[in-house]
């Protein structure tokens, strides 16, 4: 339960930081200037499509703190035998990252109209994120051929469930950056794919972040941080 009272505490903070920046607060009655100015600015201070988006993800974040919860308390049980993470697992994480990196620049291109690093940001993101995904193939190849077999233990159950639904949320994310791209390429309206391309980029970011914490938990560091906690707690 502190688990996901933590997980819900972390995404509900990312939550605050992305809304204060959306001018949600804001007075336009006490504000100075030309009427029709800030109205524009209200319309695109907080498109609906993040309003959106930003309520999937808060979605997706419960579903994978319910995922961690649920590990947290089965690798109590006498019959859990954590597996060993396999070393490909470090150079998916930089790929990833590599991945989120590029969908920011081609964000920042986007707002300054650059349309060639809009691109080559997305071809990047795209292409690398179809190596992670290979690479997490790859990872479950290896602990197959090893013998850690998807119902050989239930630590092995939980690595597969979560690493396999993180990696459907990376094939959904690239079935919008790919309709993003084809946008970029065929002369989309330049805020239809600036808007576009921010999407992008934040579910990347959120994903990156999902799988930080993944990780976290799968190498044993998500652990000892609980417990490090609770004693400080008590």
């Amino acid at each position: 339960m502190s688990v996901i009272i933590v997980f819900l505490l972390v995404i509900a903070g990312f939550a605050g930081w992305w809304l204060s920046h959306q001018r949600l607060m804001t007075k336009p009655w006490l504000e100075q200037g030309m009427a029709g100015d800030f109205v524009a600015l209200d319309r695109s201070a907080l498109p609906t499509a993040k309003i959106g988006l930003g309520v999937f993800l808060a979605v997706v974040g419960c579903l994978f703190a319910l995922f961690t919860s649920a590990y947290f308390m089965r690798m109590e049980l006498s019959d859990w035998r954590a597996l060993p993470v396999p070393r490909l697992l470090w150079l998916n994480t930089g790929v990833l990252v590599l991945s989120s990196v590029a969908l920011q620049c081609a964000s920042v291109a986007a707002r300054r109209g650059q349309i060639e690093n809009v691109r080559l940001g997305l071809a990047t993101a795209g292409l690398t994120a179809l190596a992670f995904l290979i690479g997490q193939i790859t990872a479950w190849r290896e602990l197959t051929a090893d013998g850690y077999f998807l119902t050989s233990n239930p630590a092995n159950s939980f690595f597969y469930l979560i690493t396999g639904m993180h990696g459907l949320h990376i094939v959904g994310g690239l079935v919008g950056l790919g309709r993003t791209s084809a946008g970029a390429w065929n002369g989309a309206r330049p805020e239809r794919l600036r808007l576009s391309v921010e999407l992008c980029a934040m579910y990347w970011h959120f994903l990156l972040f999902i799988w930080l914490a993944i990780f976290a938990l799968l190498a044993g560091w998500a652990a000892t941080f609980i417990d490090i906690c609770r004693q400080l707690l008590t």
